[in-house]
């Protein structure tokens, strides 16, 4: 990858996306609202300084800071703008022409005693070239004049930001009679003297004049638009003002989706001990695998001299101590987490905005779904929702919901709704999986919750410490684990019931529908009262662990937007095992759910479900009134997704293996995705090959998915270690986690003063 300043790719090359984004070379180009540029252009003065063309900039830039601006006033003339809100002074001065009078304007600003302007933008050059009928001496004078003139912005640039916007291209077929001397190889003699003397005395300098020339490719691709050959389109001025808001305010602002022009953040002091801990750990495995490759050396079969007859060794290959085994995970997790900070922190790799088309969302789908019929295979019980076919379901909604994110499907309504389904069942899931551990096992164990906090959360500690980003970032981890207590609190709460005391007195049964009715009630409860909600993960330690910019609302609107779909999954777990255990299904190999007729009519009322609530995601026109209603409606298509999967016994019997493996990796699929297939966290898209998108998507998604698999496995052998079966070795590991939390709220602390 060829290095270079993202600033400078973001003033001269690019690309559109369809008809109307453009995409900078290497780096995201950030969408400012009105709130965020006032923020940036805070107390600053802005001078647009030129002619027509620079004119409609001007108006393009102050409509994104007050969008009711509207385009009237004296257009020969000075236009002043002001918001007194944020004390922003933004000004047109009308300099048609390169000439003694732009000069004399520019030199007042470099005397010590005439306040500077924070931005200047400066370009002309269509009047010369129509005044004078296109004349050679025109041109000669035009470098004359803009030769005085550059060691005057020149020393403006070393206090100010200087921009000299170069002439766009004209349709030349459109231009009226008294501009057809205004010609695009004019214009490219121009503008090739204006690159060639502005900065020639300051090339070895910081302090340059910024060269605008990416406007000439917007209008290349859209002058033809253009209402009289030579001004370009609102789109494309609105464009233009886009690039110049980022170029300014993205270091400042420091916008997630914004790469272009950000420095490179630096490491915070928890990053840094990251960092080293990593070293050693890999320093400590290489010492260690050294040794014992030494010693199996030694011990390796040799001839014996009396016999001349090979005697095998007495000691076989050494066995992996603890160890060795822990280091040689963080070993790995180290290489790993510098594939992580390098794809997503460090200025290395390029970054790609998304664009949506339906091609790129529904294409990879069918493609995937045809590949996963194709892995078909028996399953090896044939039970509703066995192991083999919940891996199943997790995987292809996982694939489904990786295509979504990659292509930003999120901006089609319909898709997002029917996303916001599968984001909810992997929830259901929660809810049913663990209601029947612990109903069946009865096990409510240290052992057993710490085993499921630790796989559910140790990667996700592991990226908030490498990437500097808070816990709340990564949602749905905190979803599950919060939903994972509370259904093990619900259950584990006297009395404890479970299947086992359960058989012995049906009014067992009453007294868990009690307790889900309580919880059902609590959820209503705070789902309505969000104070109430706020102020419990408002105490510290809980607010470092679900604020997010500050506050906990957005955890409030993430549990908000699933809050009955743990119950429901709980209630269907209480249900199925229920009539199992009665004998009321039948679950043999080939066998329907329940008798014929019954299943046919199940069956039916399924499939008008499913189809129903996709026809009611299709006609959603508001995302805020559909999100409404998803907690309630989720649930619909979800079980009618269940008893078409479950009711034949033909489908129940046979699973796609393909997608069961996917499913097995589907929490680190989803949490990976962030950094390392996505870009920017989850923003834009990262390119590790420029220039071929498919291309780069397969070897991205590659290393991705294989990163995930490993993640998986560093997970499972750590799990072995951090959280054994033995009581007494299990509250002293738990002791070490709680020093070692406490250490990280420590630094934290430290860390949090010293940026304020």
């Amino acid at each position: 990858f060829k290095g270079g300043d993202t600033c400078e790719y973001l003033l001269s090359s690019g690309r559109f996306l369809g008809e109307k984004v453009w995409q900078p070379h290497s780096c995201m180009m950030h969408k400012y609202k009105n709130s965020e540029a006032k923020n940036c252009l805070i107390d600053k003065h802005i001078v647009f300084i030129g002619d027509s063309r620079i004119r409609q900039l001007f108006y393009s830039f102050i409509k994104l800071i007050n969008p009711q601006v509207k385009e009237e006033g004296n257009k020969h003339g000075n236009i002043p703008f002001e918001d007194k809100s944020a004390s922003i002074k933004v000004d047109f001065l009308w300099y048609p022409e390169v000439n003694g009078s732009m000069r004399q304007r520019i030199k007042s600003w470099t005397e010590h005693s005439v306040a500077k302007p924070h931005i200047i933008v400066a370009g002309a050059a269509t009047w010369s070239i129509k005044i004078h009928n296109g004349s050679n001496e025109a041109l000669t004078q035009y470098k004359i004049n803009i030769t005085s003139i550059a060691p005057l912005l020149e020393k403006l640039a070393k206090s100010s930001d200087v921009y000299w916007v170069l002439q766009d291209p004209v349709y030349e077929d459109m231009l009226s009679e008294s501009r057809k001397m205004i010609t695009n190889e004019k214009i490219d003699a121009y503008n090739e003297a204006a690159v060639r003397i502005l900065n020639s005395s300051s090339r070895n300098s910081k302090a340059k004049v910024k060269v605008f020339s990416v406007s000439k490719l917007i209008a290349q691709e859209t002058i033809m638009k253009s209402a009289d050959g030579l001004h370009l389109p609102e789109s494309s001025r609105d464009t233009n003002a886009m690039i110049l808001m980022n170029v300014y305010c993205n270091k400042i602002m420091k916008p997630i989706d914004g790469s272009c022009c950000q420095p490179q953040p630096p490491l915070t002091l928890i990053q840094k001990l990251a960092f080293c801990f990593f070293t050693f750990s890999i320093i400590g495995y290489i010492i260690i695998n050294l040794i014992h490759r030494n010693n199996y050396r030694k011990s390796k079969s040799c001839t014996d001299l009396e016999s001349g007859e090979e005697r095998k060794p007495t000691i076989s290959t050494p066995n992996v101590s603890t160890l060795e085994m822990l280091l040689h995970s963080f070993c790995k997790l180290g290489l790993i987490m510098t594939y992580f900070y390098l794809c997503d922190r460090a200025n290395l790799f390029m970054k790609e905005n998304k664009f949506y088309t339906h091609s790129s969302f529904f294409i990879p789908i069918v493609y995937i779904l045809v590949l996963g019929v194709f892995y078909t295979e028996n399953t090896k019980e044939t039970k509703v929702l066995n192991r083999e076919q919940t891996d199943e379901w997790k995987g292809w909604m996982q694939l489904v919901i990786l295509i979504y994110h990659i292509s930003g499907a999120s901006t089609f309504l319909p898709v997002y709704m029917h996303i916001r389904v599968l984001v909810a069942a992997y929830l259901f899931q929660t809810g049913y999986g663990h209601f029947s551990y612990f109903w069946i096992k009865g096990d409510f164990g240290v052992y057993r919750v710490c085993q499921v906090l630790f796989r559910l959360n140790f990667l996700v500690v592991v990226l908030c410490i490498v990437m500097d980003r808070p816990y709340q970032f990564y949602y749905f981890v905190p979803l599950v684990t919060v939903w994972f207590i509370i259904i093990y609190a619900t259950l584990a709460m006297w009395p404890q019931i479970v299947q086992k005391k359960a058989n012995g007195n049906c009014l067992w049964h009453f007294g868990l529908l009690l307790k889900l009715t309580c919880l059902l009630a609590c959820i209503y409860f705070l789902s309505y009262s969000q104070g109430a909600f706020e102020k419990i993960f408002s105490f510290w330690p809980l607010s470092k662990c679900f604020e997010l910019n500050g506050n906990v609302y957005e955890w409030w609107f993430r549990w908000k937007l699933d809050r009955y779909v743990v119950f429901h999954g709980m209630l269907f777990a209480f249900i199925y095992l229920a009539l199992q255990k009665r004998q009321m299904i039948s679950e043999g190999k080939g066998d329907p759910l329940f008798s014929n007729r019954v299943s046919n009519v199940l069956l039916f009322i399924s499939i008008v479900s499913f189809l129903t609530y996709s026809i009611w995601a299709g006609s959603c026109k508001n995302k805020t009134e559909c999100n409404e209603l998803h907690p309630s409606v989720s649930v619909v298509q979800i079980l009618a997704f269940i008893l078409i999967r479950n009711i034949p016994g033909y489908i129940r019997s046979v699973y796609s293996s393909f997608f069961a493996w996917f499913g097995k990796i589907s929490l680190e699929l989803f949490i990976c995705q962030y950094h390392i297939w996505l870009a920017a966290d989850t923003k834009g898209i990262l390119v590790l090959i420029p220039g071929y998108p498919m291309f780069n998507v397969l070897v991205s998604t590659f290393i991705f998915v294989c990163v995930a698999h490993e993640i998986s496995q560093i997970t499972n052998d750590l799990a072995q270690i951090v959280v054994p079966k033995d009581n007494s070795t299990l509250l002293k590991r738990l002791l070490c986690v709680a020093g070692f939390f406490s250490g990280l709220l420590l630094f934290s602390a430290v860390q949090d003063q010293s940026r304020h």
